[in-house]
């Protein structure tokens, strides 16, 4: 089992020896003065000192943070489709990307909420490189997904990765949380990227690709907030995508994202869990003997899941009538939640230059654009 040791999370054995070389870093204090802020320091560093599992960590520590994360920053979460999931079974949940922590977090929340197996989620490493974050994120269950790699190290890093997905799931009946493509979706425009589905089919065994997929249990997972609170902090790479230039980050840029992501007004959020696809892939194996295009009408399938399920809000519609210059969709908000947008449309951008206008009113209209695929009306 050493060889996932460079990109596995801590075992439980490893939780507590974890937790007091950082409870004193002053990252922790702020994150516990948050999840518990009438709780002296004294307290929640004892409960810490006690804590031996990462399950523990998760429900006693995260889970209260994450409360207090809705609670501030949100006017609240909604949720579909755990009722079809069955308990003390392990899933693969392919969602799409708007949050580096909440997508996940929050799915964990969902999870423990209905009584479901939580996840081992993928997080890139480049977003760990502070130790804090790298310790933190091994002690709530996420395993590394290396970055800035050559060709051939990419190759050995996708198969180590995708042996260590099977492992988890087929072996040690934990589920898996990994995004539909590598990175957040900046535009809105959520498509499952066939590069990922290729590296959960090299840890298979089986003849057919397809047979994998169904041992496995894809669940595809849809995710949407009413605010993207990093929406104005994705429009420098939106910009230099539509310039044509090679966008480089910020050296503290992941950092910023993520705690934008975290602390930001999102006001409502909805999590929907689709169907496990199951008969889809005994017709798409049918269909298709060529293993390239079974992973391509996958990825459709899995897109036509979360399409279908994601849940417009009035910033979609208002952002698509702004953006199009109609009236299509004005039964579907009212003129306070128009002006509401406008105001954080007017301060979040410069509204004098019309790409990066158009860049943030795409951010919001494209699902709705996305969901007309799959649907006659809305």
């Amino acid at each position: 089992m050493h060889k996932f040791d460079a990109i596995r999370p801590f075992y439980d054995s490893e939780i507590n020896s974890a937790l007091l070389k950082v409870k004193d870093h002053p990252m922790m204090k702020a994150l516990m003065n948050f999840a518990f802020p009438a709780l002296p320091d004294e307290d929640w560093k004892d409960q810490l000192t006690k804590t031996h599992s990462t399950r523990d960590f998760q429900c006693n520590f995260i889970y209260q943070a994450l409360t207090q994360v809705l609670k501030k920053s949100s006017d609240g979460m909604t949720t579909s489709g755990f009722d079809t999931l069955e308990p003390n079974t392990s899933y693969i949940f392919i969602s799409n990307h708007r949050d580096i922590i909440l997508d996940t977090s929050l799915l964990n929340a969902c999870l423990f909420d209905h009584g479901l197996v939580m996840t081992a989620s993928a997080i890139g490493d480049n977003l760990v490189q502070k130790e804090f974050l790298y310790i933190l994120s091994k002690l709530n269950r996420n395993f590394l997904v290396q970055r800035g790699l050559s060709p051939r190290e990419m190759l050995q890093s996708s198969k180590l990765l995708s042996e260590y997905i099977g492992q988890l799931l087929l072996r040690e009946n934990r589920s898996v949380w990994i995004a539909q493509r590598e990175g957040r979706t900046k535009d809105g425009n959520d498509a499952t990227h066939q590069g990922v589905l290729k590296m959960l089919g090299m840890g298979s065994d089986e003849a057919n690709l397809m047979d994998y997929f169904k041992k496995i249990k894809i669940v595809p997972v849809s995710i949407s907030y009413e605010y993207d609170p990093t929406d104005a902090l994705k429009m420098p790479q939106l910009m230099a995508e539509a310039n044509k230039e090679i966008y480089i980050k910020n050296k503290n840029e992941d950092f910023t994202t993520l705690m934008s992501g975290i602390m930001g007004q999102k006001k409502r959020i909805h999590i929907h869990v689709g169907k496990v696809i199951n008969e889809e892939l005994d017709f798409i194996k049918a269909e298709f003997d060529n293993s390239n295009k079974q992973i391509q009408a996958l990825a459709q399938e899995i897109d036509h899941s979360i399409l279908q399920s994601y849940k417009l809000w009035p910033t979609n519609y208002i952002a698509y009538d702004i953006l199009h210059q109609t009236e299509t969709y004005k039964h579907l908000y009212s003129e306070a939640e128009k002006s509401l947008f406008e105001r954080r449309l007017e301060m979040r951008i410069d509204e004098n230059h019309p790409v990066q206008r158009a860049g943030f009113l795409a951010m919001y209209a494209n699902p709705v654009v996305n969901k007309l695929k799959y649907e006659n009306a809305i």
